[in-house]
């Protein structure tokens, strides 16, 4: 399938080259539009090269180029994101404006299109750029984003450019690539648990909630309806999912608990507390030289609910410093999983708040994979593909009645 992908003149269009490769690694053929102002962020040649073809400019084509590119291009295409999205770019295909080839693609085809906005917050709240947004929706235009984060004029607000995993995610879903999760109910966990030690300090983790975070949208992609329960991240929430917070251990395991017998699916890549304080402070306890504090260990989410699976598929994750693929093994048994996810937590390359990770996928029928190092994005996406097919082995089969 070809899409174009057009960008536009604003500090976010530097990611518009990696949102190109991961529309790519869709298996989709992308063609890039570029207005005068976006050539000022990024060049045309960045686009040619990621993509292997010619990218449409803003101005008049050359001799030998596309000479009606604006009708030829959205003819043999099956959808048109921008991003980034400018107030200018909104306001142009909000008002009918066509000048440039960009403008003029939007206002020469009926293609459904796709926005994802990028600007400074006042600029995204002004009520004029707001009534358009509006306008555009109500003529079945998407938008992305943005999100809540630090912009380049050094201001936090809402104006960000949504993460390219989720736009990506909804190229996905418009263009229905890949359904083989449709209508499964999946729970994801995700982030560190925070166990309170008194009112103001709490015993934690270094999870970051990337691979959760990645989880819930590659599933969301794929068609499951899924919610995430998370605990502490540092990273934005995906959009289309259904989210709930967890800061505690417990507290997460009685939002799994009370929706576990109506899932398909639990995956538990939340790193979750082994122990808690008892009886911790609701005061600020006061510094002294020696603080006791007496742990007590908590249920285990994933313990618990392999035990009283019925027909749901519970994958798990190992973190281990020593001797991961015999421990994660172990664990798959001992937990009842049909799924471990292990990941070396002693390298520093990989895992905790990077970009990338590499695990070992072991089966309970014993199938054993590695993925290699890679994004979360794509580690995610190799999960979900053994989620699937574990579904589409389990076919078929009743349901046990829930205990």
């Amino acid at each position: 399938m070809k899409i174009i992908l057009g960008v536009t003149g604003g500090v976010a269009a530097y990611k518009a080259a990696d949102l190109a490769r991961r529309l790519m690694e869709l298996n989709l053929e992308v063609t890039v539009a570029m207005t005068l102002g976006a050539e000022s962020f990024i060049t045309p040649l960045t686009f040619e090269a990621l993509t292997g073809n010619r990218v449409v400019r803003s101005r008049m084509p050359l001799p030998g180029e596309e000479p009606l590119p604006h009708i030829t291009y959205p003819r043999a295409a099956h959808l048109l994101v921008v991003a980034p999205a400018t107030a200018n770019i909104i306001g142009k295909f909000a008002g009918g404006i066509a000048d440039d080839s960009l403008s003029t693609m939007l206002i020469a085809s009926d293609l459904p299109v796709i926005m994802a906005p990028a600007m400074n917050t006042k600029m995204y709240w002004n009520l004029a750029v707001q009534d358009n947004i509006e306008k555009l929706k109500s003529r079945g235009v998407k938008f992305v984003g943005p999100v809540r984060g630090l912009l380049a004029c050094g201001d936090d607000g809402e104006g960000k450019l949504a993460d390219v995993e989720d736009i990506a995610a909804e190229v996905a879903r418009v263009l229905e690539l890949s359904r083989d999760l449709e209508g499964k109910k999946i729970i994801v966990t995700a982030g560190g648990a925070r166990e309170p030690v008194d009112a103001v300090r709490y015993i934690g983790n270094r999870s970051s909630g990337k691979m959760g975070a990645e989880l819930a949208r590659a599933a969301a992609r794929r068609g499951a309806d899924v919610t995430l329960i998370h605990s502490a991240m540092e990273v934005p929430l995906p959009e289309g999912v259904v989210t709930v917070g967890a800061v505690t251990t417990d507290e997460m395991f009685s939002q799994v608990e009370s929706r576990f017998n109506s899932c398909d699916a639990l995956i538990m890549a939340a790193a979750v507390g082994d122990y808690h304080v008892e009886n911790p402070s609701l005061e600020k306890v006061k510094k002294n030289a020696q603080w006791k504090l007496t742990l007590k260990a908590n249920r285990d989410i994933l313990a618990e609910m392999g035990s009283r699976k019925t027909g749901q598929v519970v994958v798990g994750f190992a973190a281990e410093t020593e001797k991961p693929v015999e421990n994660g093994r172990a664990k798959l048994i001992k937990k009842n999983m049909d799924m471990v996810v292990i990941n070396d937590v002693s390298r520093k390359d990989i895992g905790f708040g990077s970009d990338y990770n590499e695990v070992t996928i072991i089966t309970r029928g014993g199938e054993t994979v590695t993925t290699g190092i890679a994004t979360k994005a794509r580690v995610a996406d190799a999960i979900m593909d053994k989620v699937a097919i574990i579904f589409s082995r389990n076919a078929g089969e009743p349901r046990a009645t829930a205990k």
